[in-house]
């Protein structure tokens, strides 16, 4: 299972996502859009080194030699500008965003992994919701070398469909940041997705 972080600086942030890591997440993104690269420096050195290994840049990746960091996120609009070429020899992991199965077909086979977005109305951006249903769309799937990993309103009530239709993975954001219960909310999600993903 993956969490990505709140965009904005929240309270006790760190500790939530130490205790994240020791509950056994999988890979923690971590996506500050407004963050400058002393901010994110920062932000990064705050987190346990142990951790790094399942650590994910969205922005500064030039941060993943200081830190050792083998993992980096690409936006939709970033991949669409960047070349593959300087990473294919380094040992990086790479992942993307995409917000449809024909986005999604069409991702190059470096990608490890790609969010489809949204799969169900957001909790943490208000009226962003599926424009077309996306568990009839990703039946027209022909990427088998990238993870299909659903992302959008998922929680533990729901999380369950993604999981039994099509996509590999899930990952969440509001249902971590969006509440006064966020190391609770992310063990009742890891406990049905487990019986998924063993």
């Amino acid at each position: 299972m993956i969490v990505l972080s709140n965009p904005t600086a929240i309270a006790n942030e760190i500790n939530v996502i130490h205790s994240l890591l020791e509950e056994g997440l999988q890979l923690f993104h971590i996506r500050k859009p407004e963050y400058s690269l002393k901010e994110m420096i920062s932000f990064i050195a705050q987190i346990n080194p142990e951790f790094r290994p399942r650590l994910v840049l969205h922005s500064h990746h030039e941060l993943i030699e200081t830190f050792k960091i083998n993992r980096i996120h690409f936006t939709e609009e970033t991949r669409r500008r960047i070349t593959l070429e300087k990473y294919k020899n380094k040992e990086i992991h790479l992942s993307t965003s995409t917000h449809s199965i024909t986005d999604f077909n069409s991702l190059a086979p470096e990608f490890e992994y790609a969010f489809l977005s949204p799969v169900y109305p957001s909790i943490s951006k208000a009226d962003y919701f599926p424009k077309t249903d996306l568990f009839e769309s990703i039946k027209d799937r022909t990427n088998t070398k990238t993870k299909l990993i659903a992302l959008g309103g998922i929680n533990a009530e729901n999380i369950e469909t993604p999981l039994t239709n099509g996509f590999d993975n899930v990952a969440l954001l509001g249902t971590i940041w969006n509440t006064e219960n966020p190391i609770k909310n992310f063990k009742s999600c890891q406990r049905i997705a487990l019986s998924y993903l063993q």
